[in-house]
């Protein structure tokens, strides 16, 4: 069976997406694209928001002690926990945490996103989503706040030596005061600012997480859809996680310019 060129192919793609919001169908399911995806969307969705919410947590609190403690013993151990967290790839730490958490202690399922005898609508349901959720948001997100927890320090650190912070002690500002209204404020300004990039690359981290842990989310399908050549999947797939990209780096830039008056678009 002979088969037009690619980019005839895609071109008909492109064409059908535009003119009649159609897909394609799956080459694995033999089901609309949409519908494929539809199904887990929101299951990545849940996974990405829950580990921002675990990264800033929990590095927040480790930059700004870091920097604070600038050179002390406290300061070192995050600096060993960041260099520990920056050499471990995501697959061997989550499959790590996976071992000891889910199939050793028992504490977290060992994958799915709910309860199979959960019924939808009760608490219950809730419950299990929640739980079957912590486990790889944690794992995720504990790679995901090198990068906060470097950015914060450093920030913290240079905004000590800065000259209108040593004019406000030598004025006698008290020493909090000096932290909460001059190094804190300008120090979260590069954190706000790459919001958008931290999002984005939880996107791409998901599909390792999802795939370890047995999450049915995008990140799972876009491998099991590279695995299979599954290509109007792979295909609407990566256009999706493009676009994701796109608008975290515009709800970075509009964070940024709230947090810095300074700044406006024009």
């Amino acid at each position: 069976m002979a088969y037009d060129p690619w980019y005839i192919q895609y071109g008909r793609w492109i064409r059908d997406i535009f003119l009649h919001g159609d897909f394609g169908t799956s080459l694995t399911h033999s089901r609309p694209v949409t519908t494929i995806i539809g199904e887990r969307i929101f299951n990545t969705m849940r996974l990405s928001l829950l580990t921002t919410l675990f990264t800033y947590m929990i590095a927040i609190p480790l930059g700004l002690l870091a920097g604070r403690k600038n050179g002390t013993p406290v300061d070192k151990s995050i600096m060993v926990y960041t260099f520990i967290a920056l050499s471990m790839p995501t697959v061997v730490f989550s499959t790590i945490n996976l071992l000891i958490f889910a199939f050793n202690l028992g504490w977290f399922p060992t994958g799915g996103s709910v309860g199979a005898t959960e019924v939808a609508g009760t608490v219950s349901f809730t419950i299990s989503r929640i739980h079957h959720l912590i486990l790889p948001a944690i794992s995720l997100a504990l790679i995901s706040t090198i990068s906060i927890i470097y950015f914060l320090r450093s920030e913290i650190v240079d905004y000590e030596a800065s000259d209108f912070v040593l004019t406000a002690r030598a004025k006698g500002v008290p020493d909090n005061k000096v932290y909460t209204n001059h190094i804190l404020r300008n120090s979260f300004l590069p954190i706000a600012g790459g919001m958008g990039a931290i999002i984005a690359g939880l996107f791409g981290g998901s599909i390792f997480i999802e795939t370890i842990f047995s999450y049915p989310g995008m990140g799972e399908l876009f491998l099991t859809a590279v695995q299979s050549r599954d290509f109007p999947v792979v295909n609407t797939l990566v256009m999706l996680f493009a676009i994701m990209s796109a608008m975290s780096m515009l709800f970075s830039d509009i964070i940024i310019t709230i947090v810095d008056p300074r700044i406006r678009i024009k």
